[in-house]
């Protein structure tokens, strides 16, 4: 059955196609945050397909590889369609995290006369990416703008689609990972989620077994590729307990230890921004380049430590000796990511790309995120367990 996606008066004016229907992998839970956001702060419609629609797919590539037309590939595969747009909207905007899960528009119809501007976001892409000849196959040309999730494919994207391209960070619900006013009792002394390398990991693990009162958080599964949850806020809001009651965060670039599918290339991941959002400090190795010191331009975001050659647990007893000045890294951290990492900020580099004024929900939070990163500067609170 058709679902008209309806329009009431003066709203909604924004689109969102999302996977979130039927890709549930845990990496996936930080963009469907900040669809969520995005929805409360316009009211946006949220379309999310609960299937790959394999068939179509096939078809439409073969046609495309074949004619090189987006049109004759679309009217040929058989999409079914899911939604019939009755109302116009100013911005359609697909996000996704990886550039082949763009086919699924097919399944909305209208949406090209509807849809007056029409973007899509891009978290993962990789230059080893652009060496398969079917990348440029996938129908970029349907859009009027790319943001891509890794800077160093923002040139790549461009001369292959011919389109505009710009970088849009990760960023966080900064309000959400806030540990202030009432920060809990920090229990978990090192947390490590995801890859981390494992000279590092067996350090921390030796000691915690060795001291009981050595807390060490990590991750304990094999195969990355394949990790699933039930609920993505469910698992959102887990990560906001764990991260606001860790001392210290271990941090590396995006996939550090896959370089056949990165090629070398060094990416700002999630969890630097996560991190410094709950009030953790980070120690590791933050990616080469001048990316991260433009986001992260304030002192020490990030202890730096040679994650393979140095002893972390070295570093951590350190800065354990040192209360005063972790606390006023924790602040630090947390007031800069109100005042720059916030999904909000993000939405409004998107919207500035298509002349789009800010909604007053987007205003007010803007403001509420300055005012708050303020006022947990300003207060002279005790330092924390």
């Amino acid at each position: 059955m058709n679902r008209a996606v309806k329009h009431r008066k003066n709203e909604p004016r924004i689109l969102i196609v999302s996977v979130r229907g039927f890709r549930l992998h845990v990496a996936n839970c930080g963009i469907y945050e900040f669809e969520d956001l995005i929805c409360d702060l316009e009211s946006a419609k949220l379309y999310a397909p609960t299937q790959e629609f394999d068939l179509a797919r096939k078809i439409y590539r073969l046609a495309k590889y074949a004619t090189g037309s987006d049109t004759i590939a679309s009217a040929l595969a058989p999409f079914p369609t899911e939604v019939v747009l009755e109302n116009e909207y100013d911005l359609l905007f697909v996000v996704c995290d990886n550039p082949w899960q763009l086919h699924r528009l097919g399944a909305i119809k209208n949406w090209q006369d509807k849809c007056r501007h029409k973007a899509c976001y891009v978290m993962e892409t990789w230059k080893l990416n652009f060496n398969d000849w079917r990348l440029a196959y996938e129908p970029f040309k349907n859009f009027d703008h790319i943001f891509a999730g890794t800077i160093h494919c923002v040139e790549p994207y461009s001369n292959v689609t011919g389109l505009p391209c710009s970088y849009l960070a990760p960023g966080v619900d900064t309000l959400k990972f806030c540990p202030y006013p009432n920060p809990p009792q920090r229990m978990i002394d090192v947390c490590a989620i995801g890859r981390r390398p494992a000279e590092t990991h067996q350090s921390l693990f030796q000691y915690s077994q060795q001291n009981n009162n050595f807390f060490y958080y990590y991750d304990t599964f094999n195969n990355p590729g394949k990790l699933e949850i039930g609920n993505p806020r469910e698992h959102r809001a887990k990560l906001i307990d764990v991260l606001q009651r860790s001392r210290y965060n271990i941090a590396a670039h995006a996939r550090f230890d896959a370089t056949s599918e990165t090629g070398g290339q060094q990416e700002i991941g999630f969890r630097y921004f996560e991190g410094v959002a709950a009030g953790t400090v980070l120690v590791g190795m933050p990616p080469m380049g001048d990316v991260f010191p433009h986001y992260f331009d304030w002192e020490d975001p990030i202890i730096k430590v040679n994650l393979f050659e140095q002893d972390v647990l070295e570093v951590i007893q350190a800065l354990n000796a040192q209360p005063e000045t972790v606390e006023r890294m924790r602040r630090r951290n947390v007031a800069n990511s109100l005042r720059k990492h916030d999904w909000v900020y993000r939405w409004r580099d998107i919207l500035a790309t298509f002349n789009l004024a800010p909604s007053p929900a987007v205003i007010e939070r803007e403001n509420h995120l300055q005012q708050l990163a303020c006022r947990i500067e300003s207060i002279d609170m005790p330092v924390a367990c």
